[in-house]
């Protein structure tokens, strides 16, 4: 998966997923990749949070879980730096976001060039940032969405692979329309995950992502 696309079969791709919290898009993901629903295999779980419950679900499916420590590094590009050299071992190809909450830096980005996925809950570019499904619903926006992206050196910025929309109903509180959106996003994520994986593909000036078969 070079700069320009997707140039070999990567049906052998070993897969980690970032976390941070709940973990409810790594467990579907799992059980998706479990079920051939995208090719390679998730190896690994990496967290930044002992505490977040992602590590449970990972115990509770067999994967195991990679927590580095990022205090006593002087600054992130240190933590990642360690981080990288962890992956390099266990010869990781594709990095997925799944509510990881520490954003990466550039030094990090390129080792992994169009290596890295996230999936973030609104239709981008409208609603970057981590409130963006209480940002779409206050604003009052009727359709709002999941977008699948490759990971740039900007925040949500990076090309898109996949997004699919959803209609804010009229009777949705914000309770009601998460629930609905992490349902999206347990569908999509895996959707575009086999694209990458299984498809020939091309970033076009930096900005589009755009298939070759």
């Amino acid at each position: 998966m070079a700069g320009k696309g997707n140039t070999r079969p990567l049906t052998d791709a070993r897969i980690a997923v970032f976390c941070s919290g709940n973990g409810s898009n790594f467990e579907a993901l799992v059980r998706k990749n479990r079920r051939s629903a995208f090719p390679g295999c998730i190896v690994l779980m990496v967290v930044d949070n002992p505490r977040a419950y992602a590590i449970e679900r990972a115990r509770r499916l067999g994967i195991p879980v990679l927590y580095v420590d990022p205090s006593p590094y002087e600054n992130k590009q240190a933590y990642e730096k360690v981080l990288y050299e962890e992956l390099r071992v266990w010869k990781i190809e594709l990095i997925l976001l799944a509510g990881f909450m520490r954003i990466l830096s550039p030094f990090f980005v390129r080792k992994y060039k169009n290596r890295i996925l996230n999936i973030h809950p609104s239709l981008l570019p409208s609603f970057k940032g981590a409130s963006a499904i209480r940002d779409a619903f206050e604003y009052g926006v009727k359709v709002t969405g999941v977008t699948v992206h490759i990971v740039n050196e900007g925040v949500d910025e990076g090309p898109i692979v996949l997004q699919r929309a959803l209609k804010i109903s009229e009777d949705d509180n914000l309770d009601s329309l998460e629930a609905r959106i992490h349902r999206l996003e347990h569908r999509i994520y895996a959707e575009a995950v086999n694209i990458v994986l299984s498809r020939s593909w091309k970033i076009v000036k930096g900005r589009k992502f755009v298939l070759c078969d």
